[in-house]
């Protein structure tokens, strides 16, 4: 592999780790440059990482989407594998992410843990899994694309991926951002299966089962907002119809029966309920405009970052 290669980090108190993390890519990878990026930690997680001949930076903006966006932003190489610093992800897998990337068959490479089934063996949190199908699931509802693992934190993008990523999200939201953003921009995806192992004793996850899980939640519902404006705002409009209908359809009926209206509350509520239906769909329409023309400065962005990574080659 001649083109340059860099192994991203983020980090924060990952002092039991993160020695053996750097070590196990700069043998693996020994070409990559190796990028810890420190996120505030407050133990010895930067010394270590500098020690052991690592490129440590500081994010001082907490949490790991402030990190991954600065990281795409400082980074210069043509191939980034992305790992968190716990060592749960096995180096030895690293040039499986990177080969259909530099093959020129994907530009984002997903490191599976779910299909061999070595997640389940190692992880004993309650609901993780449940919470990785659900994102799983509706992933697959809202944009038709069924990942293997959508919640994995090893991955590999092409430079083009990278430098057109609009990263929004500040915390543990990012790994289902980059799945969203890659199924929704029809990106050439990749599931590479890996073997997962659970986090060595003393060591501890940063993640909070149910407050980032809502924030997950939160933030798929943001992007299908933004991304299918037509389809989000057309199942509320769908809601709004249907909740007037029930309203309304007895106060119709009654009326062809007697000619009258007694029920003038509940005329009132199905008319305003059908016009907040009317309301969502018109949103819709015009906000999908607003999404197809930018998609169409996107893709023009997409053209120019890749005549700019082929004049580097030339």
């Amino acid at each position: 592999m001649t083109d340059r290669i860099a192994v991203l980090i983020p980090c924060y108190n990952e002092e039991i780790t993160i020695a053996k993390v750097v070590d196990d890519f700069k043998r693996s990878l020994p070409e990559a440059a190796i990028y810890v990026y420190d996120n505030n930690s407050t133990d010895a997680t930067a010394e270590i990482a500098r020690a052991h001949g690592a490129i440590v930076k500081r994010e001082p903006r907490q949490g790991k989407g402030n990190v991954v966006r600065q990281m795409f932003r400082d980074i210069e190489a043509d191939y980034y594998l992305m790992v968190d610093g716990d060592d749960t992800y096995p180096a030895e897998a690293a040039r499986e992410l990177l080969a259909p990337l530099i093959a020129g068959e994907a530009d984002m490479t997903v490191g599976d843990r779910l299909s061999n089934g070595s997640y389940g063996e190692e992880n004993d949190r309650a609901f993780h899994g449940f919470g990785n199908d659900l994102v799983r699931w509706l992933i697959k509802f809202i944009y038709g694309y069924a990942f293997d693992d959508v919640m994995t934190g090893y991955r590999a993008f092409n430079r083009t991926f990278v430098k057109t990523m609009p990263v929004l999200s500040s915390g543990f939201q990012i790994e289902t951002e980059l799945s969203i953003h890659a199924v929704d921009k029809r990106w050439r995806i990749v599931d590479v299966p890996i073997e997962y192992r659970d986090r060595p004793e003393g060591s501890e996850s940063k993640l909070s089962t149910f407050e980032d899980g809502a924030k997950v939640l939160m933030a798929i519902a943001s992007l299908f907002r933004e991304s299918k404006p037509f389809a989000f705002f057309g199942w509320i409009a769908f809601v709004f119809f249907a909740l007037g209908l029930i309203v309304g359809v007895p106060v119709v009926l009654e009326f062809f029966q007697t000619g009258l209206v007694p029920k003038f509350p509940s005329t009132v509520l199905a008319t305003g309920l059908v016009s907040c239906g009317a309301l969502a769909i018109t949103a819709g329409a015009i906000l999908d405009t607003v999404a197809k023309s930018h998609r169409k400065m996107w893709e023009l962005e997409v053209y120019r970052v890749q005549q700019e990574s082929m004049h580097k080659h030339a």
